[in-house]
């Protein structure tokens, strides 16, 4: 039988009665004879309200008592399933992070893990128990309590899985898997069956909220098989049907790939987008213009740099909307004056469209048709980003659900078929 690593979301986890319902889920896998580890996040909300009674303490609360403070949620919802599963009649025993342990670095509210202890998760397995392991959170090398940040129980489950050496981490959702776009947009949306790792990164950094980015990336360098499916569907679903239900993340040469160029349309709309005109051109102005926003922490997506005229050029980059403030006061207090330019011009109201697929390699015309279909629905594309798997495009915001539905008639993305 095999070794699964289960991991359970907050809408998964959200009431007594759906985490006896997750309990019914993992005894079946148990009573197949397969070894479960469990990494469930906290209730859905639970996060939220621990940070907010922080805030009402103070507006800027230290980071090490935040991750005392978040990490609790889901130590409350380990417990609750431990039990749940007892009541079920299964040995199950959780653990929090820091007991593993799952070791990470000290930046508070957003560490990094660098090592998993496998060890009492073995013997425990071995003994013949179930596993629950705290998810978002571990322990720095001074015994202190850390967070991985926001979608961190995905990141836990599957670096957990890579140090256990699973043979599949399956990650359970309100969804029963990953879209060719998302269906409140486009209700003709299809699920894929399969899907490549490199393919579900792309998607997961265009903004495609099915999987944690830093998850599929743990995934992809440690070679974890990753599965999305719903924890809605009924516990008692038979385990061959279950075992096959969702969207099966894996390695291009290990799956058999739709034949489709592009595999879906993601999109984010927080994005916000910062022009600065007139300034010089020469060596070194993109450090000195960006090199301060990267000091502050802040990652930059989109980049263009306008030819030269008459020794200088314009300058526009693309940020988190949560940063854009932020950057506008770096902006206008640092860059402004060193780089003497004639004029800054903000603008939040922009959203990013991105086509993904492994196909495009290999065809020719992919970008242009996606230029053609906006053009067609007059939609103006302000800046344009490519890799080999996916080519970006940065329009009014107000045009985004437009251009995602037009997007995916034009691919013909509906009437693919799917993998098996």
């Amino acid at each position: 039988m095999a070794l699964i690593v289960h991991k359970y979301g907050g809408t998964s986890m959200g009431s007594t009665e759906r985490i006896r319902n997750v309990a019914k889920r993992v005894a079946k896998w148990h009573a197949a004879g397969h070894q479960v580890v469990v990494v469930p996040s906290a209730m859905s909300g639970e996060t939220n309200r621990l940070l907010g009674l922080a805030r009402e303490i103070t507006a800027t609360p230290d980071g090490r008592e935040l991750d005392v403070i978040a990490a609790t949620g889901e130590q409350a919802s380990s417990g609750l399933l431990a039990l749940a599963l007892q009541a079920e009649g299964i040995n199950a025993r959780s653990y929090a992070g820091w007991q593993v342990p799952v070791q990470t670095d000290s930046a508070h509210t957003k560490a990094r893990i660098t090592a998993i202890d496998d060890k009492r998760i073995l013997a425990e397995l071995d003994a013949g128990k179930v596993v629950i392991v705290t998810g978002f959170q571990g322990v720095d090398a001074s015994g202190n309590i850390t967070t991985l940040g926001r979608g961190g129980s995905d990141t836990s489950a599957v670096a957990i899985a890579a140090a256990i050496k699973a043979d599949e981490c399956l990650i359970y959702t309100d969804v029963d898997g990953v879209y060719t776009t998302d269906p409140r947009v486009v209700p003709t949306a299809r699920r894929m069956n399969v899907i490549s790792f490199e393919e579900m990164l792309e998607m997961a950094s265009l903004g495609s909220k099915v999987l944690q980015i830093r998850s599929v990336e743990f995934a992809g360098k440690y070679r974890v098989p990753l599965r999305v499916l719903s924890s809605l569907t009924p516990p008692d679903m038979p385990l061959e049907q279950e075992m096959r239900s969702g969207t099966l993340i894996t390695f291009e040469e290990d799956a058999q790939m739709e034949a489709a160029v592009v595999s879906g349309i993601a999109f984010t709309r927080d994005e916000a987008k910062i022009t600065l005109l007139g300034v010089p051109d020469k060596p070194g102005i993109a450090y000195a213009i960006l090199g301060k926003v990267a000091d502050a922490n802040i990652d930059i997506d989109m980049i263009v740099q306008n030819q030269s005229v008459d020794g200088t050029t314009d300058f526009s980059f693309t940020v988190h909307r949560n940063d854009f403030q932020k950057v506008l006061q770096i902006m206008e207090t640092d860059i402004l004056p060193a780089v003497s330019a004639r004029q800054l011009i903000p603008d939040e109201n922009v959203a990013k469209v991105s086509i993904v697929g492994i196909g495009m390699r290999s065809h020719a015309g992919i970008a242009s048709l996606m230029f053609k279909t906006l053009a067609d629905e007059n939609i103006n594309i302000q800046m344009i980003s490519t890799s080999e798997i996916k080519t970006s495009v940065l329009i009014q915001d107000k045009y985004l659900e437009l251009a995602v539905r037009a997007l995916h008639k034009a691919f013909d993305l509906e009437s693919k078929p799917q993998a098996e």
